[in-house]
């Protein structure tokens, strides 16, 4: 999701709560603790819900679009993400299950 988002490095490491010096593709998934799968089990559902909400193109370019929502302030949701950690990240997936349910 990281190289279809075009996501830099670091941004990646700091969505995954990587150390810096660890690339996201050398990552080895059974070392993952707790918080870092609650982090990709967001970006799944948001990648999940973005592709049914919306077709391909902008379902890969929404996370990087500037958004007039009152939870993103202006800001695209991927700034959005970065700043607020696994809480945005929770607030994001919450948002677009909620449209994709019908109920906003």
């Amino acid at each position: 999701m990281m190289e279809i988002w075009q996501v830099p490095s670091e941004d990646a490491r700091r969505l995954l709560a990587l150390p810096p010096r660890i690339r996201t593709v050398d990552v080895n998934p059974t070392q993952l603790g707790e918080e870092e799968m609650f982090r990709i089990s967001y970006f799944l559902g948001i990648y999940k819900a973005l592709h049914i909400l919306f077709g391909n193109d902008l379902a890969d370019s929404w996370v990087k679009l500037p958004n007039t929502n009152v939870m993103f302030g202006g800001q695209t949701p991927l700034a959005y993400m970065i700043a607020g950690g696994v809480g945005a990240m929770r607030n994001v997936r919450k948002l677009l299950d909620a449209r994709c349910a019908g109920n906003i």
